[in-house]
């Protein structure tokens, strides 16, 4: 296993302290406070913020942290700040600060057309520094998008075929970047100010009070025992943990380091171990009732409740985590792979007992979410719900210690989000102005010839490659405003299509060359990155046929009748069965499969998961082929006794 030192130095902030410490603390309390005051409509002198306004401020607010929390160069996490550093901060502070303060005579005086020679300056300030901020806190990759979408308008009258748009100058994209109500002013951040923020309050709130450790302690006193408990351990825990946090790399991290070790304990391999974490951990943000950011972003380009968008989400991500469990149980019964002893498992009495309001706070979220019907306002009241249960008892009252720890995760988490939206509101504010986003779709289905397969499989690879170089955040927001529309105009339900890119942007997550979650989960288990990363695929197999079976039948999302939706389900399951079986090459009451019967099962099993009565059909008479190889293979194989002299027997 990875020592500590190996496992901290994955982590991409610096370790401060002193003041950099304490304003870190005070901007991230007065970004809380604001975003409370702005959603519950509270005023000062009879006065309110503007959204303009309130969204310069998140930028002032948490923009500067970028620089404070992240080294410009990997690897010098334990570094002082230098002045560069200091300076950009001060900078990315006080040009939106300014920009709030002048929110008001931006609207009256249309600066988005023309601004005065300060607004322009504090403008290209909130242009440029954001990218360089989106580089350390999303990566190379996604700045580079950034640079050269932002900048695109400035030569769009030069580019040849469909790239050809019209030309901007630099004053005017300026002014349309940073006053119009598109670009940084965007989708983007749109839903981030209004709905995204009070759940990542909620998520840090539930890591530093302890949430972590309870969901797995949950986790192991329900599973730890059983055959494979651990890998059972590790993609629940990981799955309740990861639909709050959305964030595939911290899930690993912090659950992993415990699950991985348990793993390999009870006789999972290190690469096994890390590719179950690694898996797990990925598809938390696919499990509702939170999925991280990306599933309200999407709420907000579909203009429909949040949680229709969960709803949707909840067969597709229950049959991943099905297939999950599966192959983890498959590879224990083959390899005879036992729980873990129950002495050293806790009590699910004493688990719920003592984090009881965990529980309540993430129910009380949901009863919020779906009974009241207030998505934006229903995680403040579940975080206070949270800290006020936890005061209840002594041992679970949270310290001054434990406190300062939760507006420290919460303004690392804000900061990072922001550092990400507000360069991809440039993006999108470029593919607009200029009319590209039409271009590239109309490119697309020429490309693909009108076919909604060929369309679908070129979207597939287009999410993927996204997803190598951009966080799942970015990659949903630039092919949702591409792609998505073109598949609604091909006649795909909405929801579908939108579920569609999230989908396929986070292959890129399990699968090599990148698989970042496996690259870690790798590191924390000791194990080679690449054949981690193989088994991390071949255990989220079904991820990627998912996503075009919802597309082809919206009955998989809960977007069609319900009977239609149970027959969807009904014959996905045993699909999915198959499926796993044949991949780990050990099927309930059949034993181990032979090498060449799996194949059969496993085609058998795709057809079944397909959502079509002649597939469903060819399914079941395929697996009925599997199942008879199977057993001709055994007759072949078992001893035939033979007669000799004197009546004697033996088998050969």
């Amino acid at each position: 296993m990875a020592s500590v030192p190996e496992v901290a130095a994955i982590s991409k902030y610096r370790a401060i302290k002193g003041f950099p410490k304490w304003l870190l603390i005070a901007l991230t309390v007065v970004g809380i406070g604001l975003s409370v005051c702005y959603i519950f409509r509270f005023t000062f002198a009879g006065r309110m913020v503007t959204e303009f306004g309130y969204h310069y401020l998140l930028m002032a607010l948490f923009l500067p942290l970028a620089f404070l929390l992240v080294p410009a160069r990997k690897g010098n996490v334990a570094a002082k700040i230098p002045w560069y550093d200091m300076l950009a901060a001060v900078l990315v502070f006080a040009a939106p600060f300014y920009l709030f303060l002048r929110s008001m005579d931006i609207l009256i005086e249309g600066w988005a057309a023309r601004a005065p020679l300060e607004g322009l300056v504090a403008g290209m300030i909130l242009w440029l520094l954001p990218i360089e901020a989106a580089r350390r806190a999303g990566g190379l990759p996604l700045a580079l998008i950034a640079i050269i979408f932002s900048f695109y308008p400035l030569f769009a009258g030069h580019m040849p075929g469909f790239l050809y748009g019209p030309q901007i100058t630099l004053e005017r994209l300026a002014s349309y970047h940073i006053f119009s109500s598109e670009s940084v002013q965007g989708i983007p951040i749109q839903a981030f100010g209004r709905i995204v923020v009070g759940y990542l309050i909620f998520a840090s709130a539930l890591v530093a009070t302890g949430g972590g450790q309870f969901f797995l302690n949950l986790a192991l006193s329900l599973l730890g025992y059983v055959r494979g408990g651990a890998a059972k351990v590790s993609i629940m825990a990981s799955a309740l943990f990861g639909t709050l946090t959305g964030a595939s790399v911290v899930n690993v991290i912090t659950t992993g380091s415990i699950t991985i070790p348990a793993m390999k304990r009870t006789g999972y391999p290190a690469y096994y171990a890390g590719a179950i974490e690694a898996c797990a951990s990925t598809g938390g943000i696919l499990m509702p009732p939170v999925m991280g950011a990306v599933a309200f972003i999407m709420a907000d380009f579909l203009g429909v409740p949040y949680t229709k968008v969960v709803v949707a989400a909840i067969i597709p991500s229950v049959l991943y985590f099905t297939n999950l469990f599966l192959q983890a149980d498959f590879y224990a019964a083959k390899t005879g792979l036992k729980g873990l002893p129950r002495v050293e498992l806790p009590s699910l009495r004493q688990t719920l007992k003592q984090g009881w309001y965990f529980v309540f706070s993430v129910a009380l979220l949901i009863f919020f979410l779906f009974y009241m019907r207030v998505e934006t306002v229903a995680p403040f009241y579940a975080t206070g719900a949270l800290f006020l249960a936890a005061f209840i008892r002594k041992e679970t009252r949270p310290t001054l210690k434990s406190f300062t720890g939760f507006i420290e995760k919460s303004g690392t988490t804000l900061m990072e989000l922001v550092a990400i939206l507000v360069p991809i509101g440039l993006v999108l504010g470029s593919l607009a102005v200029t009319g590209l986003a039409y271009s590239l779709s109309t490119e697309l289905v020429a490309l693909a010839g009108g076919s909604l397969i060929v369309l679908l499989v070129l979207g597939a690879a287009a999410s993927y490659v996204m997803g190598m170089g951009a966080t799942i955040t970015a990659c949903y927001v630039f092919l949702a405003l591409v792609l998505a529309p073109v598949l609604i105009d091909m006649g795909v339900n909405p929801l579908a299509a939108h579920l569609f890119v999230m989908y396929c942007g986070m292959l890129s997550s399990i699968t090599p060359p990148v698989a970042l979650a496996a690259y870690v989960a790798a590191t924390v288990a000791g194990a080679p990155f690449m054949k981690t990363a193989i088994q991390s695929t071949k255990l989220g197999m079904i991820k990627f046929f998912l996503p075009f079976f919802f597309v082809l039948s919206p009955a998989m999302i809960l977007q069609a009748p319900g009977l239609e939706s149970l027959t969807v389900i009904g014959t996905a399951l045993p699909g999915i069965v198959l499926a796993a079986a044949s991949v780990e090459g050990y099927m309930w009451w059949l034993g181990r499969l032979h090498g060449w019967v799996r194949l059969p099962l496993f085609v058998a099993g795709i057809l079944l998961f397909h959502p079509d009565l002649v597939t469903d059909v060819a399914g079941v008479l395929l697996s009925v082929v599997g199942v008879g190889l199977h057993f001709l293979v055994l007759r072949r194989r078992a001893p035939v006794a033979v007669e000799l002299p004197g009546n004697k027997r033996y088998e050969a």
